[in-house]
């Protein structure tokens, strides 16, 4: 109750009757007086007396000046869809440089123009629209007062169009495709321009350098004339039909035909909440998990992709932190099929916020899991200027089961409940940030009630870092629906950093960075230390290098094989510390060739040492192939009996774009740990908005010798229909 204290002081001091910091912005939008056809030219009678958004201010490298580079914005509106055209100037004429085509491209990498809506106007939550300079669509939610959420993917339309002297983006942004409130006349909102080739960032208002241009504290006002139009009916039914086949290797079964049917609906219960349904949901068009290699003593996270689950995830997933997640949505299906299931989501008004889902997964005979039902509420109050108060009940129940009732098959809960409440900190500028929460868990069972607590505060300025986090997990808390990979600890973690700045040269700043976190047992007893001392570079090309330290003490607290790979295991409670130095560089994002390396050198477990090696290489053929390669070499010297080992994790990559609606991508994944080379292909096209066309190939093969275990064959067809 001390931490929430105090938290709360803090948030009278910084956040009580703050006033938007960048109000004084306003751009009005009119109601379009002849129609708009999206083409990227600016001849329509509108856009001559549209409202001009102009003269930015550059961000990056240094935000204390105008920006070099112009851009031009316009925006208005008719009974259907928001329009905006931006006119992004060059200051000399030269090719732009872009990775490729591909939707959702890699902001840093691109020159681009996107923006930010915030309907509500309250700073935390919003939408992103934009396109790089060769047209490739850009669409995601904006949660947690900035950032971005790219899986999101809606129906809207947009046009890039060259020209020797500038290039410009065009789009119409369906009322149906967002989620406003009724009769608001002010939306907050802001423009970003990126320019490789001048290596500038730069924002229609001001945004301090520490801040991506997403940050929602720092938008402005978009005026309109009168009341947004509602979007009427907004019914959207989103079926999908799908053949496959698949045939395992690994046990000589007979190839297994698939086809299967199925939808999504979309209904838009108020401008600004939305509920979705899904009935024998399919996900699998949904490209294969980035590999790692797992040196980890803990299970390892990986972010969900499913459509279904991510309009306002921010609601569900954002609670809790890193480590500590009451709801997790890749726990639902994970290798059982799902049914259906609904999600009510969205705003009541500009203060509350609410999330309903409620998923059932069929029963799985042969292994003896029961049929599931997994529910999850959120509640959120806005309160002062950015910060909010969230309530969060996540239950997993199985239905009509009894435990052990069948001997010969594994027992699974009854039921598991977590209930959270946490506050989330936000100043009106930004720069203190802070979270505290508890949470407690229900099971079935005698090891009911346990709980979590943690707090974190973070300042931020252009100069300074300093954060504080600690947390703590009940010896027998359990999240099945979450992603709790660790329990039974007290953890805390200091961090410090500073940058400075040289008038000149090639270095825009540099500076000292240290975190320190350290695990301790109910009886305060440390089990494990991690400290770093990292220096870091940024050059104005937007090179990055950095050097650091670290120190390592570990007490395993299980049984643990420091390779990974099935061998011999450390006894629990022997004790381990090493120290460690690496390098890490990323090159300047201007050239058709791009490069990245990471390095890791000192000792590891046992008295044994331990190298690492990461390379990442790219090259473009702009704007319709580009070539990636990742490379991950590890060599571990142990004593007996591990001795030795190796693991290589290689991952060529090939993204083809031959426009805007036509994709193809091919993924091999050689991952030696695991024993195992994944190849992925997909062929997307994208036939109308949100409407898409899969042809997806997998295979999977063991390594030595080299031998097919699986394959897959997918055609899948969806189509977005608006009722």
């Amino acid at each position: 109750m001390r931490y929430l204290l105090f938290i709360f002081l803090l948030i009278k001091c910084f956040s009580s009757g703050a006033q938007k910091i960048n109000s004084g912005f306003q751009l009005a939008i009119h109601k379009a007086s002849s129609p708009i056809h999206i083409d990227g030219e600016m001849n329509e009678p509108t856009w001559d007396n549209a409202a001009v958004a102009d003269d930015f201010f550059m961000v990056l490298p240094m935000d204390t000046s105008r920006a070099k580079v112009k851009t031009a914005v316009r925006m208005t509106y008719d009974a259907e869809n928001i329009y905006i055209i931006a006119t992004c100037y060059l200051n000399q004429p030269g090719p732009y440089m872009v990775e490729s085509l591909r939707r959702d491209f890699t902001f840093g990498k691109n020159d681009n123009f996107i923006f930010f809506i915030d309907p509500f106007d309250d700073r935390t939550n919003g939408f992103t629209f934009g396109a790089n300079a060769a047209g490739a669509q850009w669409d995601g939610t904006l949660y947690s007062g900035g950032s971005a959420d790219l899986n999101w993917d809606n129906k809207w339309v947009s046009v890039v169009k060259n020209y020797p002297d500038k290039w410009i983006f065009e789009a119409a942004i369906p009322f149906k495709s967002i989620r406003y409130k009724k009769g608001i006349t002010t939306w907050g909102i802001n423009f970003s321009r990126l320019d490789i080739r001048v290596a500038e960032k730069s924002s229609w208002t001001p945004v301090p350098r520490q801040f991506p241009t997403a940050s929602l504290a720092y938008t402005g006002n978009l005026i309109w004339d009168e009341a947004p139009p509602e979007a009427g009916a907004n019914i959207s039914v989103i079926p999908y039909v799908l053949g496959a086949l698949t045939k395992d290797y690994e046990t000589n079964i007979k190839t297994v035909y698939r086809k299967d049917i199925g939808a999504d609906a979309k209904i838009a219960v108020t401008s600004s909440l939305n509920l979705d349904l899904t009935v024998n949901p399919d996900f699998s068009q949904v490209e294969v998990d980035k590999q790692v290699t797992n040196l980890d003593r803990f299970e390892l996270f990986f972010p969900e992709k499913r459509q279904f689950f991510l309009e306002n995830a921010d609601l569900f997933a954002n609670f809790g932190y890193t480590n500590i997640r009451p709801f997790f949505s890749r726990r639902i299906g994970l290798g059982v099929p799902i049914l259906y299931g609904m999600r009510l989501s969205g705003s009541l008004d500009k203060n509350w916020r609410i999330g309903l889902m409620d998923m059932q997964t069929k029963r799985v005979g042969s292994a003896g899991l029961p049929a599931q039902n997994f529910s999850v509420l959120a509640l959120q109050r806005r309160v002062f200027a950015r910060s909010n108060i969230r309530l969060m009940i996540v239950n997993k129940q199985s239905v009509n089961y009894q435990p052990g009732k069948d001997s010969t098959k594994p027992v699974y809960s009854q039921y598991n409940r977590n209930v959270g409440l946490e506050y989330n900190l936000a100043s009106a500028n930004n720069r203190l940030t802070g979270k505290a929460m508890l949470i407690k868990a229900f099971n079935a069972g005698k090891n009911s009630g346990e709980m979590v607590h943690a707090a974190n505060l973070q300042y931020t300025d252009k100069k300074w870092v300093i954060a504080w986090q600690h947390e703590y997990v009940g010896k027998n808390f359990t999240a099945e629906v979450g992603y709790v990979p660790r329990n039974n600890y007290i953890k805390i973690n200091p961090q410090l950093g500073y940058l400075f700045f040289p008038a000149k040269g090639k270095v825009l700043s540099h500076g000292p960075f240290a975190t320190s976190t350290y695990y301790f047992n109910k009886d305060f007893h440390q089990t494990d230390n991690e400290t770093i001392f990292l220096y870091k570079f940024n050059f104005r090309n937007q090179a990055l290098l950095d050097a650091w330290a670290g120190h390592d003490y570990v007490e395993l607290l299980r049984p643990f094989d420091p390779t990974n790979s099935g061998k011999d295991t450390m006894a629990r409670g022997t004790l381990h510390r090493w120290n460690a130095y690496g390098l890490d560089y990323i090159s300047k994002p201007q050239k058709l060739f791009t490069w990245a390396f990471s390095t890791r050198y000192g000792g590891y477990y046992a008295h044994g040492s331990r190298l690492n090696l990461t390379a990442d290489l790219g090259y473009r053929f702009q704007p319709y192939v580009n070539i990636t390669l990742s490379t991950s070499y590890n060599y571990i010297s142990l004593p007996q009996p591990w001795a030795n080992t190796y693991f290589w994790l290689i991952g060529p990559r090939i993204d083809v774009t031959v426009s805007n609606k036509l994709f193809f991508t091919a993924f091999v994944q050689y991952n030696n740990q695991q024993k195992n080379i994944n190849v992925n292909t997909r062929f997307q096209w994208r036939y109308k908005p949100a409407s898409d066309f899969f042809i997806v190939y997998t295979d999977n093969y063991y390594t030595d010798p080299l031998y097919v275990r699986n394959r897959a064959l997918v055609l899948k067809f969806t189509y977005w229909w608006n009722m």
